[in-house]
């Protein structure tokens, strides 16, 4: 007899719990709300924390502002333990930017106290703003 967390039986399961159960999310309501949010995307398309996920499906999750792309390999229902978490996956996230490409913030020297308006404003022109 097949458990219930085993893929062979299920042809689809909940997207926030394969989120939940694949250890994106520490808890099943986070997964959630995450897709309320609008931050999960299934296959390109804005999903629902109760849309059907299969293997196969590409899952986007914006996390700190950065795509984790993931694809459905397994079908869990259950949280596992993470190497089973990881079979059950293919992450195609691509690497972060090494600290020396990435954008450099301007610092003011400590003890220098306020920006003068000025400044303010050539900082502001240097953000874009």
């Amino acid at each position: 007899m097949a458990s219930p967390s085993s893929s062979a039986a299920l042809s689809s399961v909940r997207l926030d719990v394969w989120i939940w159960a694949v250890r994106v999310f520490k808890t099943r309501s986070l997964a959630t709300a995450a897709c309320r949010a609008g931050h999960v995307r299934l296959n390109g398309e804005r999903a629902k924390a109760a849309q059907a996920v299969r293997p196969g499906d590409e899952v986007r999750i914006r996390i700190a502002g950065f795509d984790r792309i993931l694809i459905v390999k397994h079908l869990l229902v259950k949280r596992v333990g993470a190497p089973a978490a990881a079979a059950a996956v293919t992450d195609l996230t691509p690497a972060p930017l090494p600290r020396e490409e990435a954008a450099i913030a301007p610092q003011r020297d400590r003890g220098t106290g306020r920006p003068t308006k000025r400044e303010r404003r050539d900082l502001e022109k240097l953000r874009g703003r």
